[in-house]
């Protein structure tokens, strides 16, 4: 067991889906949710105790109901332990229900700092697994987890219609297999990403209620065809590509119509120099990919242009975080 008795977390914002890769990629940002966990002594008489300071930390729960402190549940009852008395302390920077993985954070942030304070009996793919468990998708929590852009696959093998049971599969269904592969995706240092955060909120629940339960082929093939070039465009900095690649027809054309203002600032980002706009994650946070010569006039074409529908947004050019989670111990 280890002696660690305060663990400090900083977990990055994500964005998830860039345009075509619906549920399954997505990139950490230069901006951070912190998480303290101290030990407390077993006689206590408060087994939880949660304070929330930052961007607005008067939304977040500080009971039992809380995300962190549910991970942070989680990785024990995987541990078939008791969770030992624990104060939180949560520093909020990622604001809530703007499509920039705070959720991500939160369950990170609980995973990791009870793997920490249990003396880390679990590796980084293992954890990494229960946050995608979670979360219910990996294009937040894993680059949350690990840093930088990521694109995760599911390893699970694809059912066999009724008529082929029989068909032996080219793997061997004896061979062990990771539950997910993930695969970093290079992302060009001349792509620069300009987030939007508006002054309102849309959950996610929202936003998945509007898409449709059933797909075309052709917009399948549509947007298997555009996260291919996505990759490539992201790896290269090929301009041409990026704006092509970043096209959809899975989530974005159903969410736009919940996000105020949607048309005109992917107007006003496009004429600034912009590649294109991706809808942030489940939204309203949206998302331009551009470069270092047009970024200030993409930043102040967008500001101006929601504001024009009344809407005030934090608009700024932000990094790629390539670090992940960070673990600071102390005794």
């Amino acid at each position: 067991m280890s002696k660690t008795s305060t663990i400090t977390v900083t977990v990055p914002a994500t964005t998830a889906n860039l345009g075509p890769g619906f549920d399954c990629i997505g990139a950490a940002l230069s901006l951070y949710n912190r998480f303290q966990f101290s030990r407390l002594e077993p006689s206590a008489t408060e087994k939880l105790k949660i304070t929330v300071t930052g961007q607005e930390a008067a939304k977040v729960k500080a009971d039992d109901s809380n995300l962190a402190y549910q991970a942070f549940v989680k990785l024990y009852d995987r541990l078939n332990q008791s969770p030992p008395p624990v104060a939180i302390h949560i520093d909020m920077q990622v604001p809530l229900a703007r499509g920039l993985g705070s959720s991500a954070t939160a369950i990170v942030g609980g995973l990791v700092g009870a793997n920490e304070l249990a003396g880390s009996p679990l590796t980084q793919v293992e954890v990494m697994q229960l946050a995608i468990e979670l979360e219910g998708h990996p294009d937040n929590v894993v680059p949350a987890l690990l840093g930088g852009c990521r694109l995760a696959a599911s390893n699970t093998p694809p059912q066999l219609p009724k008529e082929n049971q029989d068909f032996v599969g080219v793997v061997p269904p004896c061979l062990p297999r990771a539950a997910w592969e993930i695969c970093d995706i290079p992302w060009h240092p001349d792509i620069v990403p300009v987030v939007a955060i508006p002054d309102f909120e849309l959950s996610t629940a929202e936003a998945r209620r509007v898409l449709p339960s059933e797909y075309s082929r052709a917009d399948a093939i549509f947007n298997a065809a555009h996260l291919g070039l996505l990759v490539r465009a992201l790896a290269t900095g090929d301009r041409d590509w990026l704006r092509c690649a970043l096209q959809d027809k899975i989530h974005q054309p159903y969410r736009q119509s919940l996000i105020q203002g949607y048309e005109a600032v992917q107007k006003a980002a496009l004429n600034a120099g912009a590649c294109g706009m991706v809808i942030s994650g489940a939204g309203p946070t949206l998302l331009t990919l551009t470069d270092t010569t047009n970024a200030d006039a993409v930043e102040k074409a967008m500001t101006a242009a929601w504001m024009e529908f009344g809407v005030k947004a934090d608009v700024r050019a932000i990094g790629l975080d390539t670090q992940g989670a960070q673990v600071w111990n102390y005794l």
